[in-house]
């Protein structure tokens, strides 16, 4: 499925907050990034030592969490409600006026900003771009000396395994469409190949885990899976594990720039 233009989430920010962070997957989500940021970037929970850059940033989780922290923090979405709902977020942290606010297209902000940062978040955005294969040199240009890109996509091997679990088999044989309200991207991406656009924009990979590793696979919640807080904790044990971290419904890839 080709897609002519960035996808604008202002349709989709209700669900969003509600299908993705209303509930577990959501926390899995925030639970293996920070701790893989944490590992790749231990200046982060030092109190305002950090220029952070966060393109395509919902509804503000990590915006706000790393502002509390002090770090200076410039926030973009293109659309309209994600940005209202990350400055109510920050605003019950009283962190609204503490964060530089750029809500738009991402290619017109990184041009706008100045200098460049410590860190870029970009996470779940690729796979809605009309050109994702650009993405990764946008953000690169932007990374300072030593800067880490925090990307995630949404992996097109996982959609495979789910249907093939699922008995979709006919889904598997013909062009895949998503839905134009669905949270499911009508372009997901494969490894491999977003790999190798980041490595063609100057950037060293450094480490890629999995996010939601087995969770959106279950069907019948019982032992461990009733406790959430254990699904979490298995989730994190075998994110970053072969070969269960390609799996993952999503791929976190962190980077840094080659100097």
């Amino acid at each position: 499925m080709t897609i002519t233009h960035d996808r604008n989430f202002d349709d989709l920010a209700e669900k969003f907050a509600r299908k993705v962070y209303g509930g577990l997957k959501g926390e899995i989500r925030q639970a293996v990034i920070w701790r893989d940021l944490v590992a790749a970037v231990p200046a982060l929970e030092q109190s305002g030592s950090l220029r952070i850059l966060d393109i395509g940033g919902g509804l503000g989780q990590f915006a706000v969490r790393l502002a509390e922290l002090g770090h200076q923090v410039t926030y973009n979405d293109l659309s309209a409600n994600m940005c209202l709902a990350a400055k109510q977020l920050a605003a019950q942290a009283n962190l609204a006026e503490q964060i530089d606010w750029r809500q738009g297209a991402y290619q017109q902000v990184i041009q706008e900003v100045d200098g460049q940062f410590d860190l870029i978040l970009c996470h779940a955005l690729m796979e809605w771009l009309a050109k994702p294969e650009l993405l990764a040199a946008d953000l690169s240009s932007k990374l300072a000396p030593n800067g880490t890109l925090s990307l995630t996509f949404y992996n097109a091997q996982s959609l495979v395994y789910r249907n093939l679990i699922r008995g979709n088999f006919k889904m598997l044989q013909a062009e895949f469409r998503a839905h134009p309200k669905s949270l499911t991207p009508g372009t997901p991406l494969e490894p491999e190949t977003v790999q190798r656009w980041i490595v063609e924009a100057g950037l060293k990979i450094e480490n890629t885990t999995g996010i939601r590793v087995f969770h959106d696979y279950v069907s019948d919640t019982r032992g461990g899976h009733q406790d959430p807080q254990s699904v979490i904790d298995m989730e994190l044990e075998y994110s970053n594990q072969q070969p269960y971290k390609w799996l993952g419904r999503y791929i976190h890839v962190l980077a840094t720039r080659l100097d």
